[in-house]
């Protein structure tokens, strides 16, 4: 079967890279244009995250997992040879389990996490909209979501409180003794912000600032929150206030420069903040982790404490895994079936041919004149005949293969069966 997966995640690639192939979700729309025109591919549909960008794809017989390599070295202006060591293959059966598990969470930086599965959504409705479901991803995607909805219902999975943002909240508190006394600023108005935000609340803290591009964004999840909103351009005269910054944007450019940084610690009088970037490509430069008096974690740098509080679902991930491959055999057996009825209807076209042929010089020799009866007769001997032809030179190749299995299946095929009854 032609189903592969390419890509890079949080284990293959450190987010130096990570953030160089990260797909927008404005620009997904014109990189699977792009990935239509691929010669070879049938079906195609793109999963990027800050943690992962794969591409799943139905190729033709004669291509290669090379074209998605190019294609996603070119769509990002990036040098092939430099890319290739960060990526992976998967092909067959191991592209769906890999699919499976990748969107159960039992391939996440955090095990069990929610939010990656309505990113699979996300790409599933962008190949859609681009004509590249087939239906062999239509139909894979489907099993990918059904079985994540019983990883969630069936096992304990997402019992526990993990994620990256409860591990940015955790690292905090170990920061700051108290938060009920401390000020956070988050930065953005998506799903991880909103987790956040939440996490902090039950957690405490004192006050809630949520800034972001669309202010009128910003005040909606403030509201849920207890928070206070802010537009990006208001920043600058909170940064000295702000105990806590947590930033996860869609941004292409830094939200928060050294400057900035440097300017609200003076003002601060160099009392610590504890800065989190969870934006793939980063919304805070790299360069402010060397100022004094700055506490500043990345996605990777949260990798220890999320192993700490994910340990408690690792035997629920066992348990999913054996959903995994139960749906993956459920999903291979689907896609045998397709070769059998591709054959089926192959032999049946072939049995129509030979009766319509036969059928057709039976008629001739009628209207000739000859008597019925021996016309009959020779129509049953010439059908038997052809339709017997390529079975009989199909048990001829298994007698000579000498396999006794080969044999036995050959009978079974055929009906040959000692078993069965010949009336059957």
């Amino acid at each position: 079967m032609p189903v592969v997966s390419l890509g890079l995640n949080h284990e293959s690639a450190p987010l130096a890279v990570r953030e160089q192939v990260v797909l927008p979700a404005e620009a997904l729309d014109s990189a699977l244009s792009a990935l239509a025109d691929r010669p070879g591919v049938r079906e195609a549909a793109v999963l990027s995250t800050c943690n992962r960008t794969e591409i799943y794809a139905v190729l033709a017989p004669e291509a290669t997992p090379a074209i998605l390599h190019r294609w996603l070295a070119s769509q990002q202006g990036l040098d092939a040879d430099w890319l290739e060591p960060y990526l992976y293959v998967h092909e067959g059966r191991d592209a769906v389990v890999h699919l499976l598990r990748v969107t159960a969470g039992l391939d996440s930086l955090v095990l069990g996490e929610p939010q990656i599965l309505g990113q699979a959504k996300l790409a599933y409705r962008s190949a859609a909209d681009a004509g590249l479901l087939g239906q062999i991803l239509e139909r894979l995607f489907q099993h990918a979501f059904s079985l994540a909805k019983r990883v969630r219902t069936e096992t304990a999975i997402g019992t526990h409180p993990v994620s990256v943002a409860f591990a940015a909240v955790t690292l905090a508190r170990q920061i700051f003794d108290r938060l009920d006394r401390r000020r956070a600023l988050l930065i953005g108005a998506g799903e991880m912000i909103e987790l956040t935000a939440r996490h902090f609340r039950e957690q405490g803290m004192g006050e809630l600032v949520i800034a972001n591009r669309s202010r009128h964004r910003a005040e909606a999840l403030a509201s849920t929150c207890g928070g206070s909103a802010l537009g990006l351009d208001e920043i600058d005269a909170f940064l000295p206030k702000a105990d806590i910054i947590i930033s996860c944007t869609a941004s292409n450019e830094p939200i928060l420069s050294r400057g900035q940084i440097r300017t609200s610690l003076r003002q601060r009088r160099h009392e610590p903040v504890f800065m989190v970037d969870l934006a793939v490509p980063r919304d805070i430069e790299p360069s402010v982790d060397r100022l004094e008096d700055v506490y500043l974690y990345t996605v990777d740098d949260l990798r220890d404490v999320i192993d700490r509080n994910q340990r408690s679902r690792a035997a629920a991930a066992e348990e999913a895994e054996i959903l995994v491959d139960g749906q993956a055999e459920r999903f291979m057996d689907w896609v045998r079936t397709l070769d059998a009825v591709s054959a089926i209807r192959r032999y049946r076209l072939h049995g129509e041919q030979q009766r319509e042929y036969a059928l057709e010089q039976a008629q001739r020799e009628i209207s000739a004149g000859q008597p019925p009866d021996q016309v009959l007769e020779a129509l049953a001997h010439r059908l038997t005949r052809k339709l017997l032809h390529l079975p009989t030179l199909g048990l001829r190749d298994a007698a000579r293969s000498g396999d006794p299995e080969i044999i036995r299946q050959s009978h079974r095929l055929l009906g040959l069966d000692d078993s069965r009854d010949d009336n059957e």
